[in-house]
């Protein structure tokens, strides 16, 4: 018999899941406890209530996550310019601790032994969940299904629902996109079927969030975005919340052909693999956060900020957003973002973004300093002569001992 009478099992009502549930309570003998999280997926998820409750699911959970999505996870990652392998935005990355996070939470409310999980033992997030919730919960039981049982196809999942009377759209999951798809208010990703050879190109019909560069209006679309302390508050002179905010940025910067990215990247379980992205809305806010520090950081805290941002994108990639080193880090970026203030202009079209305009009260840019005209002054170019000369006393010092690069 097993010593596990409770289970928090992270349950999106599809098929997966669905078989989850009933496999959990064949196999493990407990109760089951599900939560649905609202991270703005795209999909009503109060449906997954009454499949529950088919299930014999007593204590279900539904929660709207989407404003606490972007505002403790999505803009605290921007804050450092987050992007994996120089292309990968860690849409699915960022969203993993949150759900382990309510998992946790959960377990304690309920008074649950373990938590559960529909990744697969391939993927980079098992150990997403798994890694947030021990450090959320040392002692905490964690049952990954796709490790243990042999139910290793689409098929083989639908002939369990119909061998034990789960309650599954049979039509709608034969349907189902040939793709492995994951979707949140800051992007959607695409892997698996034809997408496995890394030399195909994917089908137009694929994407579902953007329209083609081609096919995106001749016009280009202008927008503003306000910061305060490094997070966007508002477009186009209209205060928003976080997560309408990022809705705003994703359909506009969809209907321009913004935010596409088809990347071969590696996992931290140790493989290469294929994944195809849209995030317009954080394609449009990276641009716009670099642009407004460009304007209000200090030249050595920016150049830091990029040396470390590899490795906090790393973290975040590999699960460690509740490690003592992620924190870390953005305490430090937290304490940079003080004055990164105003507002950017950017230009929309075609699948670009570039950035037309940028003004801040905090803005280090002296146009007296920098200008080409007469400066009154206030910039002594003789003075260059001497910093030229001391920079490059270590490299005189080498010629003469005859280490010339010549």
């Amino acid at each position: 018999m097993s010593d596990i009478n409770k289970v928090v099992l992270a349950y999106s009502g599809g098929l997966d899941t669905s078989v989850i549930v009933r496999w959990l309570q064949d196999n493990y003998g407990c109760e089951v406890v599900t939560f649905t999280a609202d991270i703005g997926q795209g999909e009503e998820v109060e449906p997954a209530r009454a499949k529950a409750q088919a299930m014999g699911v007593k204590e279900i959970f539904i929660d709207d996550l989407r404003e606490e999505f972007v505002r403790d996870f999505v803009f605290p990652m921007f804050r450092a310019n987050t992007i994996y392998e120089g292309e990968y935005l860690l849409g699915t990355s960022i969203a993993r601790p949150l759900i382990a996070k309510r998992l946790i939470e959960i377990a304690n409310e309920t008074g649950a032994d373990a938590i559960s999980h529909g990744a697969t033992g391939k993927g980079n997030d098992q150990v997403r969940f798994e890694l947030g919730a021990y450090a959320l919960k040392p002692g905490i039981k964690v049952i990954a299904p796709w490790r243990e049982w042999d139910l290793n196809s689409r098929e083989s999942l639908m002939e369990y629902c119909k061998s034990r009377d789960i309650p599954v759209d049979f039509s709608s999951a034969k349907k189902k996109s040939p793709y492995s798809m994951d979707a949140n208010l800051l992007h959607i990703s695409y892997e698996g079927d034809q997408l496995e050879n890394p030399w195909t190109e994917p089908e137009e019909d694929m994407w579902r969030w953007s329209v083609s560069p081609e096919a995106a209006p001749d016009k280009a679309t202008y927008i503003e975005l306000d910061f305060q302390c490094g997070d966007p508050v508002a477009v186009d002179g209209e205060a928003m919340s976080p997560a309408t905010l990022l809705e705003l940025l994703n359909k506009v910067g969809g209907a321009n052909g913004v935010g596409r990215a088809d990347i071969v990247e590696n996992r931290y379980v140790g493989m290469k693999a294929r994944g195809c992205y849209e995030t317009p809305g954080g394609t449009i806010l990276l641009k716009a956060h670099r642009a407004i520090e460009s304007l209000t950081l200090d030249r050595e805290v920016t150049h830091l900020k990029d040396e470390l941002m590899p490795r906090y994108a790393k973290l975040i990639y590999n699960g460690y957003w509740w490690s003592p080193e992620r924190r870390m880090l953005q305490a430090a970026i937290n304490d940079s973002q003080g004055v990164v203030n105003g507002k950017v202009r950017l230009k929309l079209y075609k699948g670009n973004v570039t950035v037309v305009g940028r003004q801040s009260d905090d803005s280090l840019f002296d146009e007296h300093m920098a200008t080409f005209e007469a400066d009154a002054g206030a910039y002594n170019q003789a003075d260059a002569e001497g910093f030229i000369k001391l920079n490059a006393l270590r490299m005189r010092i080498a010629a003469k001992k005859g280490r010339s690069p010549l």
